[in-house]
């Protein structure tokens, strides 16, 4: 099993940035890709970005593509997002994953097995 504990989500004004930080724990030593979704009301929870494993493939959604970028430490079990530019629509809760794959893992979230508990970015207008 891999434990997920996500930080770093908050208010922020639009044109602003936050950086997002997953710490992972367990069983780190299989290989993940590690991914970060995110859930504003109402709406589906979507996939925005993944990194694999190496890192060496990534992912973004057209929504942050040039403005979010995702990274990992693996010496640290860690993943980071930094947001940048942000907009009012980046408004919600953000959830890191977890799934074993060699790639940057499904698009649909019901296909990632391990999930943090969620933290929340709001950016006001």
């Amino acid at each position: 099993q891999v434990h997920l504990v996500e930080s770093g989500g908050g208010l922020v004004q639009a044109g602003g940035s936050l950086r997002l930080s997953c710490a992972a724990s367990g069983r780190t030593s299989r290989i993940y890709t590690m991914g970060w979704f995110r859930q504003a009301p109402g709406k589906e929870r979507e996939r925005v970005t993944a990194i694999s494993w190496s890192g060496s493939s990534t992912y973004y959604s057209d929504s942050v593509k040039g403005r979010f970028t995702i990274s990992r430490d693996n010496a640290k079990n860690t993943v980071y997002l930094q947001m940048n530019s942000l907009k009012p629509e980046d408004t919600a809760v953000y959830y890191c994953a977890a799934v074993n794959s060699q790639d940057t893992g499904p698009t649909r979230s019901t296909r990632w097995p391990h999930w943090g508990q969620g933290t929340q970015v709001t950016v006001s207008s």
